[in-house]
């Protein structure tokens, strides 16, 4: 076999990068490639969810109570808020599903595997409830947990076949990169006479040998033996595809799931054109959607339908993508034209109500009263002619 391979290569020595082992060997399958991926985009959107205050109103006024400790500050023994709603939003968007128990101690708890038993018109139950390694001997009904789904499908699968193809790709640029400046080896052995097992095992170690000094080391002295002789074979060209190419094949699959969780790209990116707009749109159809499926479960779990109806429930106030100094100017026209007082802007906007009765006044500025003058640069229009 190996008088064949040197008859080959001494015929022509182009051939010598065809018979190139890597070409022969199943792509391995890039699990960091989609681990950036995923941790990527789900990061990116359980950062934003955890940057907001899940506030417990009733009627008109805000509490801060237990379920507002835990809920924003420190749900359970080992995790603080802003840990507990990254992990809380990871598991539900890659497992499409979350559970969050509560323990004896009123600790909130999010459930690393269960069983969903599903029921037409009974409540569901979950059981064999595991946390990191203890699991629940108990089974939690419906009414007593959080539970929410992400999507009506798993999403799990769309990444799963979304890195299979992407992954091939992505290991054959990487490979094709690899050998794009690799220097090639020949030994050519002279074959006459019959060579014993110890003979080929002490070559074949000195080959293995050779070769491993010559892709470690910076300088490599490879010892001229009789009969063997070691020939590099480089036209000094460089083809293949580019690490820009490379860079593509992992932007194409991140941007993917970015698409499938709704992501805008130009924000995960970082790029600061239409970021506003972009923004806007990621908090309106990402954010929001996500956040009002919490606030709902909550809403039911955490109070009875008598309270509810009285007014009590959560509130959540997002992260602010604007600056109040930015909207000031549209502020300022809303409480000038009486349509809002001060209590019902600062709701708007995320702020408590405060005891100030002029706050729950309606004020008309004269521009806007019936029959007035106009008002030009603080003067009477009839007063500026005279």
């Amino acid at each position: 076999m190996l008088g064949f391979l040197d008859v080959i290569f001494k015929r022509n020595s182009e051939l010598g990068f065809m018979f190139d082992v890597e070409m022969f060997v199943d792509t391995v399958n890039r699990v960091h490639m989609k681990k950036l991926a995923i941790d990527t985009c789900i990061s990116f959107l359980g950062r934003t969810i955890s940057q907001s205050e899940f506030r417990i109103k009733n009627g008109k006024t805000f509490e801060k109570d237990e379920l507002y400790y835990r809920l924003n500050v420190r749900p359970n023994k080992n995790m603080t808020a802003t840990t507990f709603w990254e992990t809380f939003i990871y598991k539900l968007v890659y497992d499409n599903e979350c559970l969050v128990i509560q323990a004896d101690d009123d600790d909130l708890l999010i459930a690393d595997d269960f069983q969903h038993n599903e029921y037409a018109v009974m409540e569901d139950t979950f059981t064999k409830v595991i946390v990191k390694d203890y699991e629940f001997k108990r089974s939690f009904r419906q009414n007593e947990v959080i539970h929410l789904r992400y999507k009506n499908e798993s999403l799990s699968p769309l990444i799963d076949g979304l890195f299979k193809d992407y992954g091939d790709l992505f290991g054959k640029v990487l490979n094709s990169q690899k050998r794009k400046n690799q220097v090639r080896g020949t030994v050519d052995m002279d074959m006459i006479g019959a060579k014993t097992p110890e003979q080929m095992t002490k070559l074949q170690e000195f080959i293995d040998n050779m070769y491993k000094a010559v892709g470690d080391k910076d300088i490599a002295i490879v010892p001229q033996q009789k009969g063997i002789k070691y020939q590099e074979h480089y036209n000094g060209s460089a083809n293949g595809p580019s690490v820009e190419e490379i860079n593509k094949v992992t932007n194409g699959f991140l941007d993917q799931v970015a698409l499938a969780i709704g992501i805008p790209l130009g924000l995960l990116h970082g790029e600061m054109a239409d970021v506003e707009k972009q923004t806007k749109n990621y908090m309106m159809f990402t954010v929001s959607p996500l956040l009002k499926k919490i606030k709902d479960e909550s809403d039911v779990k955490f109070f009875t339908k008598e309270e509810y109806l009285a007014g009590k429930c959560i509130d959540v106030r997002k992260v602010a993508h604007q600056n109040i100094f930015d909207l000031a100017n549209s502020i300022d026209k809303l409480r000038s034209s009486g349509l809002f007082n001060g209590n019902e802007l600062r709701s708007e906007l995320g702020y408590e109500r405060v005891d100030d009765p002029m706050m729950d006044k309606y004020f008309i500025t004269k521009n806007y009263q019936e029959g007035s003058e106009a008002i030009q640069g603080g003067e009477n229009v009839n007063d500026s002619k005279n």
